[in-house]
């Protein structure tokens, strides 16, 4: 770190209750110090950042290093990002960690450019907690960086990739992504990399037949992840798919199927979906009843009106808007 300002403290120059300060940060006793980083935080003065940031950098008691990561994360001013980012490297995780929270908390997009200068640092935890911030900025110079580090070998580089380029919503990842939702290791790495194809065009076969495929993971946070995304796509070609994954074993996954297919409008779904309405599961029934009343096919109203008796209100409330949709349909 360069900057003068953390090599010197001239108390003349500095506000007075700044430099009143400055004696208690130079402490033996490292409480002392700590307490005195937090009352120059108090301060809200920029005059007390230097003394924080030369504390995060040069002091020997990890706890004081901690407390004054944590605090700077108040600050975007270009040096202090440089400082945070220059925490990273710390040889205590604490620090590491506290560093790494105050840049995910940037605000700032001018503090872009200081992170995509470490975005291809070697240092996977370094790496992975800058893509975390670039993603929160929504930094678009981040793609890049974010698409090499799909192919990471560390799991936590590739999961910040993976929603980095999510965010970004760049048609230049989709192939990447899908190749993620195939072949990662990592469940929660394809599960995150199905969530981020939410952005695709319903058209594109690449997507599509990724997706399709986590229908079939072994994992069942991927399947049910993999049909919200096909909701959201409203993609009618996995009308069959999504049909087949109403037998899921999982009754989560069955819920946001049936979600799915109220949301694509499939009415051939409707038999399928009505027959969870006899399921053990409270919120698998009342999903069912909503995504009958979304498809407003008047097939299922038998099924409904026999559901106005359900045991739980939520489900019967979810009946009866079901009906009323069907039934202003059919006017």
């Amino acid at each position: 770190m360069t900057d003068s300002r953390l090599l010197t403290h001239d108390p003349d120059a500095l506000a007075p209750e700044v430099a009143a300060l400055l004696p208690r940060l130079a402490d033996a006793d490292p409480l002392v110090r700590r307490i005195a980083l937090l009352e120059l935080a108090d301060l809200e003065e920029p005059d007390a950042l230097p003394p924080i940031a030369h504390a995060l950098a040069h002091d020997t008691t990890p706890d004081v290093r901690r407390e004054a990561a944590r605090v700077l994360g108040s600050w975007e001013e270009t040096w202090i990002v440089e400082a945070l980012c220059l925490a990273l490297l710390d040889p205590v995780h604490d620090v590491r960690i506290a560093a790494a929270t105050s840049l995910s908390a940037l605000k700032d997009i001018e503090s872009g450019s200081v992170l995509r200068a470490w975005a291809d640092h070697e240092d996977a935890f370094v790496q992975a907690a800058i893509l975390r911030g670039l993603r929160e900025l929504r930094y678009a110079d981040a793609f890049e960086p974010a698409l090499r580090a799909l192919e990471h070998d560390d799991d936590s580089v590739r999961a910040e990739a993976v929603v980095v380029l999510g965010w970004l919503k760049d048609s230049r990842a989709l192939a990447p992504l899908a190749l993620a939702v195939t072949g990662d290791t990592n469940a929660e790495i394809r599960r995150s990399a199905v969530g981020a194809l939410g952005f695709a065009q319903v058209t594109d076969t690449g997507t599509l037949s990724a997706l399709l495929q986590a229908l079939d993971d072994p994992i069942w946070q991927v399947r049910e992840e993999a049909a919200t995304t096909l909701g959201k796509l409203r993609a009618k070609s996995a009308r069959d798919a999504l049909i087949a994954t109403l037998d899921d074993d999982y009754w989560q996954v069955r819920l946001r199927t049936a979600r799915a297919l109220g949301q694509i409008g499939e009415s051939a779904a409707a038999f399928p979906i009505a027959a969870l309405l006899s399921s053990p599961i409270s919120n698998l029934r009342k999903e069912a009843a909503l995504a009958l009343g979304e498809l407003r096919e008047p097939a299922a109203l038998d099924a409904l009106r026999d559901a106005l008796n359900d045991a739980d209100p939520d489900v019967r409330k979810a009946v009866r808007i079901a009906l009323q949709q069907i039934e202003q349909a059919r006017q």
